[in-house]
C-alpha cells in the first residue's frame, strides 16, 4: 500500500502552487493509495478530511509539518498548533499526550552541505555529527527519501537512517502538481485511517520507495 506522507497545498501552505483537489486527484491518477496532508504549522479538521475523502473516494489522512528549532517534523495525531511547538521537547511532549508519531522531515537540511562534503573526511564528519543529534532520537523515524531532495541529499539521509538504526519513510514534499508521485512509503498492512497510520508507523512495517526508479533504494 503506497501512501505519500508529505504533501502541501494552497492556501494551508502559502508556498504551495496547487489546490488540495489538484493534489488528491494527481496522487490518485498516479496510482497512490493515499496521501497525508502535512501543511506548514497548519491543521485540517476531521470534518474537512472526511469531506475530501468522500468527495474524491480516496484515502486522505491529516498531519502537519511543524517547524522546530532543530528541523522540520512530520507529526501525526495532533489537531492544533500550540505556542511552544517550535521547541522539539515541547512538541514531543504534546505528541506523546495524544499517542501520536513524529517523523523527521528531510534530515539532510542543516546537516549536509554538498560542496564541503566532497572534501576528504568531511562527509563522514557530517554523518557522525548528525547521528549524534538527540533530535532524531525524539522521532519515530526519519524521512529517508524526499521527493524534492537531490540524490546526494537523500543518500545522506539513507545512510543516516542506517547509522541511527531507525525506520525510514518517503514523501514527495510536493508543492506543485508536477512534484506529485515521485516517492512514497510502502506499508505492509492496510491503512484506512489516521489510527492505522500511527500504529503502522510505530510498528515500523513500511519502507521508502522511489517511484521514479520503481525500486526501494538500499544502503551499503
Amino acid at each position: 500500500m503506497l501512501i505519500d506522507l508529505h504533501t502541501h497545498s494552497y492556501p494551508h501552505s502559502d508556498d504551495s502552487f496547487m489546490s488540495v483537489d489538484e493534489l488528491i486527484e494527481g496522487s490518485k491518477s498516479l496510482g497512490l493509495d493515499g496521501i497525508c496532508l502535512t501543511d506548514h504549522d497548519a491543521f485540517w479538521t476531521d470534518e474537512q478530511i472526511r469531506d475530501l475523502s468522500s468527495k474524491h473516494e480516496f484515502l486522505v489522512i491529516p498531519g502537519c509539518e511543524i517547524n522546530t528549532e532543530a528541523g522540520h517534523v512530520l507529526v501525526f495525531g495532533l489537531s492544533q498548533y500550540e505556542f511552544g511547538m517550535h521547541k522539539p521537547e515541547f512538541l514531543r511532549a504534546s505528541v506523546d499526550q495524544v499517542d501520536g508519531v513524529m517523523i523527521a522531515a528531510h534530515p539532510y537540511r542543516r546537516r549536509f552541505l554538498e560542496e564541503p562534503a566532497e572534501r576528504p573526511g568531511v562527509r563522514e564528519e557530517m554523518l557522525e555529527r548528525a547521528s549524534g543529534d538527540g533530535f532524531f532520537r525524539m522521532c519515530r523515524g526519519i524521512e529517508a527519501l524526499n521527493g524534492r531532495g537531490l540524490a546526494i541529499q537523500n543518500q545522506f539521509s539513507l545512510e543516516l537512517g542506517g547509522r541511527l538504526s531507525t525506520n525510514m519513510t518517503a514523501g514527495s514534499d510536493a508543492h506543485k502538481v508536477e512534484q506529485i508521485g515521485t516517492v512514497a512509503t510502502e506499508f505492509q498492512r492496510p491503512v484506512s485511517c489516521l489510527e492505522d497510520l500511527i500504529r503502522e508507523l510505530r510498528e515500523g512495517r513500511y519502507q521508502p520507495v522511489d517511484l521514479r526508479q520503481k525500486a526501494v533504494p538500499r544502503t551499503q
